[in-house]
């Protein structure tokens, strides 16, 4: 491997080999989830961020000296990461902030940030000469670990709830995945993956219990110190379910600072929807992982909809550690934040992604982002993945008969 050195948890800190452990801390169970540790003394005497201007290779592979897979480890063939950042001044504008940018990882190759994950722990899989990688997911994880398994022949198996929408679930089976339905909740098909996992001896996925899940969506912090000339925003506005995105934000600012090529670290705010917004909940009544309840999780968006955040150990450091918050926004904040975010940047985002946008504007209403702060919102997921919900935001477009007359008149309405 890297430059790994250890596994630590994050709620005793008790650290494992890198043999030692292979999802969670055995002593915290499933909310011990680890942290992938590094030699950074050695990263640093071999590491200049500056030869990163001569490598042409634009995905997330070009930062693989920093990733926890061996030298000549084989990486999937698809080109993920290196997603557009966008300077967004109209949104700005909306907000009442002096500079916005936004990062579309809708556009990575199944639509959304998640195959970042699903791509390092796919490789990390056909290192160790593992057959069957499996997942449970609302849909975005499961078309990520779908489509990346098939550039390199593996069949997986997704577990995934069958309220998940129907164009998620198309997207895996086009991709040739074995798909279970689950007539229950997400948090019901997470434990029966995993559990299927440890019987059949399977590569288990599932959001935070593999550590190498956040190493993966740490690259787009990555990408975004680099394409800001490593200068970083005041605050990243990032949507929050399970909590493993704004964890994999976090670890890959928090090894940019070790490394020292960044000179600090942004206030992450993460953003929930109300009906499904339990670490808002615990960040706002300061309780601590280990005590949280899980709740009945009911939102339109499906992608950050998590009754028992499996990654909330770690999405509770990002927030309390940066200075940054949790903020809630309702079902129709999302829904009126489609149009308004597509209309002022040409960014098409699903409801999961456009609840950033929302969540940050409601954080500016709030003071928790103030007017001269410059922020970034990681928009995770392309609008084409719930084009229903798109429909139900911006309703039906104008009919008119096919003659100049009815087209003029429509025009008139």
């Amino acid at each position: 491997m890297s430059a790994i050195s250890n596994f630590r948890c994050v709620i005793c800190h008790r650290e494992y080999g890198p043999d030692e452990v292979q999802y969670t801390c055995v002593d915290c169970g499933d909310v011990g989830t680890l942290d992938v540790l590094y030699d950074y003394e050695v990263l640093r005497a071999n590491l200049d961020r500056d030869r990163l201007v001569a490598i042409r290779d634009y995905t997330m592979w070009r930062y693989r000296e920093l990733l926890p897979i061996g030298e000549n480890a084989v990486v999937p063939p698809l080109s993920v990461g290196m997603t557009p950042l966008y300077d967004a001044p109209r949104l700005a504008a909306e907000m009442g902030l002096a500079q916005v940018w936004v990062k579309d990882d809708g556009r990575n190759p199944t639509g959304s940030l998640k195959d970042r994950a699903s791509a390092l722990v796919v490789a990390r899989a056909m290192e160790a000469g593992i057959k069957t990688v499996s997942t449970a997911s609302t849909g975005n994880a499961a078309a990520a670990l779908a489509g990346v398994s098939a550039s390199v022949g593996m069949i997986p198996v997704i577990f995934v709830p069958a309220s998940a929408p129907e164009a998620k679930i198309a997207q895996l089976l086009v991709y040739g995945a074995r798909v279970i339905l689950i007539e229950g909740t997400y948090d019901q098909a997470f434990d029966l993956c995993y559990e299927v996992c440890q019987q059949k001896g399977w590569y288990c996925r599932n959001t935070g219990i593999n550590p190498f899940t956040a190493e993966g969506k740490k690259t787009a912090a990555f990408e975004l110190a680099e394409q800001l000339g490593w200068e970083m925003p005041d605050v990243v506005v990032v949507s929050v379910g399970d909590g493993n995105i704004i964890a994999g934000v976090h670890k890959g600012l928090t090894d940019l600072l070790q490394l020292g090529w960044i000179s600090r670290i942004p206030r992450l705010v993460g953003v929930q929807a109300v009906g499904s917004s339990p670490l808002a909940a615990a960040w706002k009544a300061g309780i601590n992982a280990q005590d949280m309840l899980p709740v009945d999780a009911e939102t339109i968006a499906d992608s950050i909809s998590a009754g028992l955040p499996r990654d909330r150990a770690k999405a509770l450091r990002a927030v309390r550690q940066t200075g940054g918050a949790f903020i809630a926004v309702s079902d129709d904040q999302i829904l009126q934040a489609i149009p308004i975010l597509a209309q002022l940047t040409g960014v098409f985002a699903e409801p999961a992604a456009a609840a950033a946008f929302a969540g940050a504007k409601l954080a500016v209403q709030q003071g928790l982002i103030q007017q001269a702060e410059r922020t970034a919102l990681l928009l995770t997921g392309n609008g084409l993945k719930d084009v229903r919900r798109a429909q139900q935001a911006v309703g039906k477009p104008v009919r008119a008969a096919p003659e100049i007359g009815a087209v003029l008149r429509s025009l008139s309405e």
